[in-house]
């Protein structure tokens, strides 16, 4: 990622700790490449294999509550960017005037029965391979944040959009258990923020750091073993 580059991004993310990041990421290049044709190539031949079953799960859903079978979020993606990242429906239609963005563990009473098992094998989250495909994801990378808590980053933190989000990453596989802390809190959100947000931000920073298809095949496989 060259100086050229690091000028074209929104003035958000225009501080030296992000400057430190471009260097490295312009180091990757070949990765970088060989990351997004992984992407492409996954993603189209899972959605692919995946036809029949999106059908049936949607019908499911349909049928189990009120309201469409997909979900489609705000979140906040590469060089700051909003875009919809896309979901299986788990909770009722109306959750969002029912409580707040998080979802405080499987005891939400706006989890939809059907939801609740998309949830537990991470189903709902595999329509995001046509944001994959589309280009706004990728498979492995910092998972993507919704714009309150993107306005609570560091300086450093704002590093991490420098790379696409991903449908998975080391940081979401240590806090597997992030539905259950929030359970137990008075205020999800500022818990969230305070406790795991820096936590998550860091081991995202380490991920960009040491980017490598290596490290992206161990996480896909530590993920697949999280969720069984």
């Amino acid at each position: 990622m060259s100086q050229k580059y690091y000028e074209k991004l929104p003035k958000s993310m225009q501080n030296n700790a992000v400057i430190e990041y471009c260097n490295i990421l312009s180091k990757k290049k070949i990765i970088l490449f060989l990351k997004r044709l992984f992407d492409i190539t996954v993603s189209f031949l899972a959605l692919f294999v995946l036809v029949v079953p999106f059908v049936l799960i949607s019908i499911w859903i349909v049928l189990d509550s009120k309201g469409s079978a997909f979900f489609v979020q705000k979140r906040v993606g590469k060089n700051n960017k909003n875009f919809g990242i896309i979901k299986f429906r788990t909770m009722v239609s109306n959750a969002s005037e029912l409580g707040g963005t998080l979802t405080s563990g499987d005891n939400d009473n706006r989890i939809t029965k059907a939801g609740k098992f998309l949830r537990k094998f991470r189903i709902d989250e595999l329509p995001q391979l046509i944001n994959v495909l589309i280009g706004q994801m990728s498979i492995i990378g910092p998972r993507p944040e919704v714009r309150k808590f993107v306005d609570v980053y560091t300086d450093e933190q704002m590093a991490t959009l420098l790379v696409r989000p991903g449908i998975s990453c080391s940081s979401s596989v240590a806090f597997a258990n992030e539905g259950e802390i929030l359970e137990k809190s008075s205020d999800p959100d500022n818990t969230y923020i305070d406790e795991i947000l820096p936590d998550k931000a860091k081991m995202n920073l380490e991920y960009i750091k040491n980017l490598s298809i290596k490290n992206d095949i161990k996480i896909i496989f530590s993920t697949i073993k999280e969720v069984l």
